[in-house]
């Protein structure tokens, strides 16, 4: 818990919103949805949609620069309503016999990773798309971060987390910056953390600054599931592909059996397989997403970074602010290695097609630039603040 405290800004303090049960029932639900965040990120919106790897038994925390601000929503002005997502073909056909095989093949490639060293670093690069501005004159702004984390796994070392390099902060478009410009070029913009939330998001425009955490307690290092566990704990899990299923299984009911078990599974195995397990539990991993029933598997595909992999798309969709996005995962499968993790909008709600996104638009990802042992520590950013 004091880690949990400490991990918390002092925008989330619950003592600092006016206290109304509506704006405590509020920033209860941002801090349950942006648990699937890593901790840190510079200048996001609070509510992400894809689990990615969290520091073990860590709530997400909103960017330093995006200020939760308990700010009323006009009622009836039917322009903060999502659309619901519709019934629609999907974007590709369910996975079949061949493209389950090209998930076996990228399961024997998984086989082959490196052995052990002394920490597990992983670098990713995301990109977050949010609305912010009144209805009529609203815009797009991206923001930019890298990250790093490397997670120590002998004893006596320790795990650090990175957020918020090269982080900055700017309109997406053309167009949106014409839009900035027209509204005063403001340093501070504000955005809608859901369709029918009465709290609002700031962002700052502009670079940010990078943020250290401490991700480690003692020897946990990462969440698996609902439970932290120590790097001994995840070179025993299973390389058997049956007996992998089956924990992961136990897992999903420890959990409460939220979101539904294809899509609880996909999430955990999608962070499985950026973790320091043996090859042969990664490989298990794939072989156990190829039996998931409602998969697609649509490839070839390309990654943000503009690397060619095969995308393995969630049989569900979620609804957000900007309308109902589609959770995809890319992967190479050369390597085995996890690429892209994206939220890609399919139905455009209100608020996005005033800003002017279109169905195809991706509307967050996190892509895996480098997954590696090392003997070093990561250096710190002279300039990093602690979170």
């Amino acid at each position: 818990m004091k880690t949990l405290a400490a991990a918390r800004p002092a925008e989330l303090d619950p003592s600092l919103l006016a206290d109304s049960p509506r704006q405590r029932e509020d920033f209860a639900h941002i801090t349950a949805e942006s648990r699937e965040r890593p901790v840190g990120t510079s200048s996001v919106s609070p509510v992400r949609l894809r689990p990615r790897l969290l520091p073990l038994g860590a709530v997400a925390t909103i960017a330093a620069s995006a200020v939760v601000l308990s700010v009323l929503v006009g009622q009836g002005t039917g322009d903060t309503t999502s659309t619901p997502a519709a019934t629609r073909p999907p974007s590709s056909t369910p996975a079949t016999l061949n493209d389950r095989m090209e998930l076996l093949g990228v399961a024997q490639a998984a086989e082959t990773a490196a052995a052990d060293g002394t920490y597990w670093q992983v670098t990713t690069r995301s990109e977050n798309v949010d609305v912010v501005g009144e209805r009529g004159r609203r815009y797009t702004l991206r923001s930019t971060s890298t990250e790093k984390w490397s997670v120590g796994v002998r004893s006596g070392t320790q795990s650090l987390m990175v957020s918020g390099l090269d982080a900055r902060t700017a309109p997406r478009t053309a167009a949106d910056m014409a839009r900035w410009r027209d509204a005063g070029s403001p340093h501070q913009v504000e955005g809608q953390v859901k369709a029918d939330s009465r709290l609002k998001v700031r962002f700052t425009v502009g670079a940010g600054r990078p943020m250290v955490m401490h991700t480690n307690m003692g020897n946990k290092i990462y969440a698996l599931g609902p439970n932290n566990v120590s790097y001994h704990d995840l070179r025993a899990l299973p390389t058997d592909t049956g007996t992998l299923r089956q924990e992961l299984l136990r897992l999903y009911r420890q959990d409460g059996g939220a979101d539904g078990r294809t899509a609880w599974m996909l999430r955990q195995i999608a962070n499985l397989i950026t973790m320091p397990v043996k090859p042969g539990t990664r490989a298990a991993a794939y072989r156990v997403l190829a039996d998931l029933p409602d998969i697609r598997v649509e490839g070839p595909a390309t990654d943000p970074l503009g690397r060619s992999g095969m995308a393995i798309i969630l049989p569900v969709r979620a609804t957000t602010v900007l309308g109902a996005v589609e959770q995809r995962l890319v992967v190479d499968p050369a390597t085995g290695a996890l690429l892209s993790d994206q939220s890609v909008l399919v139905e455009p709600s209100a608020v996005a097609r005033d800003a002017g996104l279109k169905p195809g638009a991706t509307v967050h990802y996190e892509a895996t630039t480098q997954m590696e042992w090392a003997h070093r520590q990561i250096t710190v950013p002279a300039n990093a603040k602690e979170g």
